[in-house]
This record gives C-alpha cells, structure tokens and sequence, in this order.
C-alpha cells in the first residue's frame, strides 16, 4: 500500500513540476516577419475571400504538392504562391526583372521552421520592391508595415487587379505565417514536455534501482534494522540536503531508522544481555558499512 502512495505521489509531483516548467511559455508571440500585426484575422480573410473572386483561384485540395501538408502549412504555401505569381506578372508586365521565388510547398514538408519563415519574408520585401517600381504613384499611399486594414482599405480601391490580388495575397502570407510560428511553438513545448516527462521518469526509475540495491545489500547483512525504512527516508532527506543526508546514514543511520534491538543478538552465547550499548554499537557498524557500500 505504501508503494501504491508513493507511485500516486511522485505522478502528482511529476505533473505539477511539468506545469510550472511551462506555465510561464507565450505561445502567441507575434511572427519574426517585416512589424504586421492584423487587428481581427477572422474578419480581414473574409473581406478578402470577397475581394478576389476574379483573382486566380487557390489550388485544390488534391495538389499532389500540397496534399501531403498539414493545413496550417497548405494555406501559407497557396497564399506565397498567389503572392509571387502576382509580383511576377507584374514585373513582366512592367519589363522589371523577376524575382526567384524559390520556395515550394515541399519545402514546408513536414512542417513550418523559424529559418523558412526568414527567406518567405526576405521574398515578400523583394515581392514589395518590385511592386513600388511597378506603381510608383502608390509609394506615398501604402507600405508593407502598414495595418491590415489600411492594406485592405487600398485594395478594395484598388483598379489594377493583379495589383489588388498582389496585396491581398501579402495579407495572407502574413496571417498565415503567424499561425505556422504558433503550430510550430505548440509542437516544439509538446516535444520539450514529453523529453522533460521521460528525464524525470528515468531520473526516478534510477533513484528507485538505486534505492532497492541498497536495501538489498543491508538486508543480505542481516542489520538489526529495516531497511526499505532506513533507505526511504534517506532518499527522501537527500533530495532537500544531500550532503547533509549522507553524513547522517554514513554517521547515525538509526535517525532514518531505528535500530531494532530485538533483533540484535546477545553477546558471550547469550550471557550478556543487550542494552543501549549494543544499539550505539550496531549504529556504528551499519554507518560504517553504507560508508564503505559501492552502489
């Protein structure tokens, strides 16, 4: 019953230590992308869903490319596409030179990374360059650092439907892109969480081996004292004071366990009957034991 309650113990101490590893983690800490933060993602995706019904359709769902994505990283890989296909139609159309977008939905498989993210942004602020040459007259109007809202407040304006798609699209790389970072620190706390939980079992499972071949080998002694009682408590002091606990086991075991004087065996055949003097002396001789034991 006592292995039972400590078993329950240490679950309950295994999951409030785990909690308190991770209760101070922000896990919606805003994307490392160009300072864009979108004021309602839910009402901005809407209001571009209505803005690009004329503008090229997203793939489908069976994209032999994209069908092996997780979603969140799908909707980034279809929003930097519309993106870089508006930017280059727009610089063939203004005789710019086009711009290597070089990323492809593979390269988010199996997941979204922090050093993908960097080169679709190092991509979008040259996607931006070549639109400002393209429009110069919208220089003075727009920037990409703007709001979400004002971006979109141009577009809905916007005559020049590539144009308008092209902005529309950089919306999306930006709120899609903020959901991948976010996944990707869920599954990144979930992997620390469980490499955590897995240390602490198997600092536990050691402590436990440890502490059995210590009782085992007092016990093959025959001390007049108990052993899992003895071990136990040592184990538990140690946690707080090791050093400390060691003095006392190595020094005065019978602190962590009473010697058991009906145990000891008397002295000249049974002739000297035994007193506190033999208990003192049993205390020494089991201290002077662990001091020497190699576990």
């Amino acid at each position: 019953m006592a292995e039972e309650t400590d078993d329950e113990a240490f679950e309950q101490l295994l999951n409030e230590f785990i909690s308190s590893q991770l209760e101070d983690v922000d896990i919606s800490d805003s994307v490392s992308s160009p300072e864009k933060k979108s004021d309602s993602d839910t009402g901005i995706l809407q209001e571009k869903d209505n803005l690009s019904e004329d503008t090229p359709q997203e793939e489908k769902d069976d994209d032999p490319e994209m069908a092996q994505l997780r979603p969140e990283e799908k909707a980034l890989a279809r929003a930097y596409r519309n993106f870089s296909d508006a930017v280059t139609i727009i610089a063939d159309e203004a005789n710019l030179p086009l711009h290597d977008f070089q990323i492809t939905p593979q390269a988010l498989y199996p997941n979204y990374k922090p050093s993908l993210g960097q080169k679709i942004v190092d991509d979008v602020i040259a996607g931006w360059d070549v639109l400002m040459k393209a429009f110069p007259d919208i220089t003075a109007k727009i920037s990409p650092d703007m709001s979400d809202e004002k971006l979109l407040e141009f577009a809905e304006n916007c005559e020049h439907e590539t144009l308008q798609f092209a902005i529309i699209s950089y919306i999306e790389v930006l709120i899609e892109m903020e959901g991948c970072e976010i996944s990707y620190k869920e599954r990144k706390l979930r992997k620390e969480k469980r490499k955590l939980e897995r240390e602490i079992y198997e600092e536990h499972q050691r402590r436990a081996d440890r502490a059995r071949a210590y009782i085992n080998a007092i016990e093959q002694k025959q001390f007049p004292i108990n052993a899992e009682r003895l071990v136990k408590n040592f184990f538990k002091t140690s946690t707080k004071d090791p050093k400390g606990a060691y003095q006392i086991l190595t020094e005065n075991p019978a602190v962590f366990s009473p010697i058991e004087f009906n145990k000891i065996k008397p002295r000249f055949f049974g002739l000297l009957k035994v007193g506190p003097q033999d208990g003192i002396r049993m205390n020494r001789i089991i201290g002077n034991f662990l001091k020497h034991l190699k576990i």
